[in-house]
């Protein structure tokens, strides 16, 4: 037989065809790279006064602000879904709020009381705490108002005071959101001087000024308020979303000044920076899967646009997959039930 023959015939079919590694979910679950798994979620949880509380947030449908009572029921369900940790929000009244944010340090405030409550129902779940004062601000910035403009250094300062507080409540990490400048340095030597070697510092490194937080913004009446005199938004501190650098800067100074874990905020829409903050440091890398993308999915859901379930699980995935070793989001449980 004519061997050219032969070596025609022979390369006429593939050797290499990828599509064998896809033809059943057997197969494709086998060779998976990127799974999602309880141990990947942080669980955001909005706290208010009063008891029996447990009212939806209009704009992010499904999700709820509690009262301590029902959140000691949410923990233990939390529990039961082998989710592990909680990062905690409070919804801080009206007459409680001043520009110095004074009412963050009360020993007895809301979030020193649901630090206590977690701890106490959950020994043993991870408690990460919002270190910031738009909650307890009249302004509703992260930061202390002088002279028209948000006061870095004394804001760092005021934060520094606050992680003490919460670290005195029971906190296991502190997770400062503000975005002033040497804030982790500050509250890190804060912490070691009073002795809380173990508290841990999850850094919001990388985060946007972004129009994702709106739904957030009503979660807890924290939005700035459109006053002449003042900065009407957040931009002079949250970082433009035109820039990539920048977040790498950001994020290596917030390790070099002893963050333990660095974030990046929101997620679907920064995945870049994802990679490229994982790349950077050599220090977990938490996204925030933020209230935006949360409202945006449940909405297109509920008119018939998407499969919720589906597009969900995407997103999600993707966030992982660009490098988040944790993740922050409002679908935690949804998620966790599935994948369960």
């Amino acid at each position: 037989m004519n061997l050219n023959f032969l070596m025609v015939q022979k390369n006429k079919y593939m050797l290499r065809r990828n599509r064998r590694l896809r033809n059943n979910e057997s197969i494709r679950s086998l060779v998976r790279e990127t799974i999602l798994h309880p141990n990947d979620f942080i669980v955001p949880l909005f706290i208010v006064e009063g008891s029996n509380i447990k009212e939806e947030i209009p704009s992010m449908p499904n999700y709820f602000r509690m009262s301590l009572d029902n959140i000691e029921k949410e923990v233990k369900e939390l529990q039961r879904l082998n989710l592990k940790s909680v990062l905690l929000f409070v919804k801080v009244l009206d007459n409680l709020k001043d520009n110095a944010g004074k009412e963050a340090l009360n020993p007895n405030g809301l979030m020193q009381r649901a630090i206590k409550t977690v701890k106490n129902v959950a020994p043993e779940i991870i408690i990460m705490t919002d270190v910031a004062l738009d909650p307890y601000s009249i302004y509703g910035h992260d930061g202390i108002i002088e002279n028209g403009q948000i006061a870095n250094d004394s804001t760092a300062n005021f934060l520094a005071e606050m992680s003490i507080s919460h670290a005195q409540a029971g906190a296991d990490f502190v997770a400062p959101s503000d975005m002033m400048d040497g804030r982790i340095q500050t509250i890190r030597q804060a912490l070691e001087q009073n002795n809380f070697i173990n508290t841990g510092i999850l850094a919001y490194s990388a985060k946007y000024a972004s129009a994702h937080y709106g739904p957030f913004r009503d979660a807890l009446d924290s939005a700035p308020v459109d006053l002449m005199d003042i900065p009407k938004d957040k931009k002079t501190y949250q970082m433009d979303y035109h820039n990539r650098i920048e977040a790498i800067r950001e994020t290596v100074m917030d390790v070099k000044e002893g963050a333990d874990i660095v974030m990046v905020k929101p997620g679907i829409s920064y995945l870049d920076i994802v990679r490229e903050v994982k790349n950077a440091v050599d220090v977990p890398v938490a996204v925030y899967q933020v209230s935006g993308e949360y409202a945006m999915i449940k909405a297109a859901s509920e008119r018939g646009w998407l499969d919720h379930d589906a597009i969900m699980m995407e997103q999600t995935t993707s966030i992982k997959r660009a490098g988040a070793d944790m993740i922050a989001s409002y679908f935690a449980k949804d998620i966790v039930k599935l994948i369960s």
